[in-house]
């Protein structure tokens, strides 16, 4: 008689890790919040590809029957929703993105340094595209332009950029962005929730400029301050562009 030998357990390790996701939050009336959100695309075509988004609905509070509707014209709009926050609302079913538990909101003293190492490895993979430097204080400089399709994403702090920024072309960061050249592309800074910084360039030509979630599209913009080097920045939750000099 022979005796088969246990198998050994094989143990399951579990990690957590910190991810950067964008928050949606739809307010009354939701058509109006709706025509915003495609103006928004509409500018900025394919901004939130491959992003996860979390909806935020502890201001709309709809019934799930909403909920379902939202979702599904949300997803019309190439937007995939990686959870719900909703505290004290109607239960979810499995057929709606999940409800997210015990999130906190990233800040520049908050998830930032657990962020470092998952964030890194897209910008390291991007070096030699962009030719990125880290320098003091967790500032990034970009010594060559932007081309057309890059994005940068820079989780820690500011963002520097020697040369131009092509149409088409993004950069987001926590911190402040400094274009020392033409700034023909999308600019967001303080996405993480950091309402004091601010954009800079040295000629603005930009799709989209945007400080803490507060945007403004190329038609928006007056012509006064097109062509010309300027700085945008928050004054009251509202976003200002003024001309440098």
């Amino acid at each position: 008689m022979t005796f088969a030998a246990p198998l050994e357990a094989k143990s399951i390790r579990f990690r957590a890790r910190s991810f950067v996701a964008f928050t949606l939050t739809p307010e009354a009336p939701l058509s109006e919040w709706l025509e915003s959100l495609d103006r928004w695309i509409g500018n900025s075509p394919g901004y939130f590809t491959g992003r996860p988004v979390v909806l935020d609905l502890n201001t709309l509070k709809p019934e799930v029957s909403q909920i379902e509707t939202l979702v599904v014209e949300l997803g019309h709009r190439g937007i995939r929703i990686y959870a719900i926050e909703l505290d004290g609302g109607a239960a979810l079913g499995s057929h709606l993105p999940p409800a997210l538990i015990g999130a906190k909101e990233a800040t520049s003293d908050g998830l930032l340094a657990g962020a470092k190492a998952a964030a890194g490895k897209p910008e390291e993979a991007k070096a030699d595209e962009a030719k990125e430097t880290r320098l003091g204080g967790d500032t990034l400089m970009v010594k060559t332009p932007i081309r057309s399709g890059q994005s940068i994403f820079h989780a820690h702090g500011d963002v520097i950029v020697l040369g131009s920024v092509a149409s088409g072309s993004e950069i987001v960061a926590s911190g402040s962005i400094h274009v020392y050249g033409t700034l023909r592309g999308r600019a967001s800074a303080g996405v993480l929730g950091n309402s004091a910084a601010r954009i800079f360039c040295r000629r603005n030509e930009a799709e989209l400029l945007s400080v803490d979630g507060w945007y403004c599209t190329a038609e928006e913009m007056e012509a006064s301050v097109r062509g010309k080097a300027v700085q945008a920045f928050l004054d009251n939750d509202t976003l200002r562009i003024a001309a440098l000099g």
